[in-house]
């Protein structure tokens, strides 16, 4: 089969499918989502699986996510913290806040979630640290001020995950005129030489097209 676009988004349907299957909250969610007009942005199936093995693998209690969005990657996360544990998720926009905090609710983890409406700039100082994993999914042009408060509002061993760092092969453009490549390059740069990280990261294909995530751990 030739590497095409469609191709991709066949294959992650196939994955997805198998290895996710189909769930009625998180359909719900998108469903909510996508009838309040929301940007189609949020993370794959495959993905959102991801995080929530990410946080049991890894024992996470305190989950901070930086992008609500509609909800859908805090449901997921909320589920692999289990009932004792929390998710604060931080969402600029009220209207998506809103949004999201009904399809928490209807899926059955609102009491693990917190939501905070404001810019990550005006939130973050304002939280308790502690957290044990960190999901950046938000503006890519603050990537490196989510990424310094992820190590602040964290401790040596909190996992880090930075979202949509493929840009379409962009980041290899250092004179990109994207101020979302240029935050992505900003971010994947101060993961390689900020000594609170040590970091890796994969380029991915499929429904959100050519892509990729970093993953770190704060040493």
């Amino acid at each position: 089969m030739d590497s095409t676009p469609a191709a991709w988004r066949a294959a992650d349907d196939f994955l997805a499918d198998t290895l996710v299957g189909h769930d009625p909250a998180l359909e719900a969610a998108l469903a909510a989502q996508r009838a309040a007009g929301m940007p189609e942005i949020e993370v794959a199936p495959v993905a959102g699986k991801l995080l929530n093995l990410l946080v049991r693998i890894s024992g996470a209690a305190r989950v901070l996510e930086i992008g609500t969005l509609g909800g859908y990657s805090t449901i997921w996360m909320a589920r692999g913290v289990g009932e004792q544990g929390r998710v604060v998720t931080i969402e600029a926009e009220a209207a998506h806040a809103a949004v999201a905090r009904a399809s928490i609710d209807a899926a059955g983890v609102g009491d693990r979630v917190d939501i905070r409406i404001g810019r990550g700039a005006d939130v973050l100082p304002t939280l308790v640290g502690g957290f044990d994993l960190v999901f950046i999914d938000a503006d890519k042009e603050s990537n490196t001020l989510y990424l310094d408060w992820a190590a602040r509002l964290g401790h040596p061993g909190t996992v880090v995950i930075v979202d949509n760092i493929g840009r379409d092969g962009e980041i290899v453009n250092d004179a990109s005129p994207d101020s979302k490549v240029v935050g992505t390059r900003d971010g994947l740069q101060m993961l390689g030489e900020d000594p609170r990280f040590d970091a890796t990261a994969l380029q991915t294909v499929g429904i959100k097209g050519w892509d990729g995530f970093a993953i770190a751990v704060v040493v």
